[in-house]
């Protein structure tokens, strides 16, 4: 996916088991892939956005984290670190690829996070495998640019 591209119909299983899909989503959407569960900086990444999780909301906004863990993987992480969004299980990688987020030096998985408008174009695209906490920070930033289009 590149900026202003209209992202496809997707639906996947969440940690608890619920099917979520951009098909009917009225509000802007940030989409982070992240590595894997429980690791150090995945952990600080995801808790970031969980303390920042109420600004999203006054910003309209829904925020999807997505890893190719399962259910009973994403379930534990998310009970764990208290999280109020859903982890999406992209256990075939399917969604990764139709995003195009690269593996790092082959191996390990990227970590990128898309900012979808209400129309489900992409407005923006952060990548930093190392930084976790800037995703959030850039996330803000472009929804409070992107919040009355």
């Amino acid at each position: 996916m590149k900026i202003g591209e209209k992202v496809p119909e997707f639906l996947l299983l969440d940690q608890n088991g619920i099917k979520r899909t951009n098909k009917n989503l009225k509000s802007p959407l940030v989409l982070f892939f992240y590595p894997k569960d429980d690791t150090p900086g995945c952990t600080i990444e995801v808790c970031g956005f969980r303390d920042k999780y109420d600004l999203f909301k006054v910003l309209g906004a829904e925020v999807w984290g997505v890893s190719n863990g399962d259910s009973a993987s994403h379930l534990a992480f998310a009970n764990k670190n208290r999280l109020q969004y859903p982890l999406l299980c992209d256990s075939d990688d399917s969604l990764r690829k139709i995003f195009g987020v690269p593996k790092v030096m082959g191996l390990l998985d990227g970590r990128v996070t898309y900012i979808i408008d209400r129309r489900g174009i992409v407005k923006h695209i952060y990548r930093d495998l190392l930084n976790g906490p800037a995703h959030i920070k850039e996330a803000i930033k472009v929804l409070k640019q992107i919040q009355y289009q």
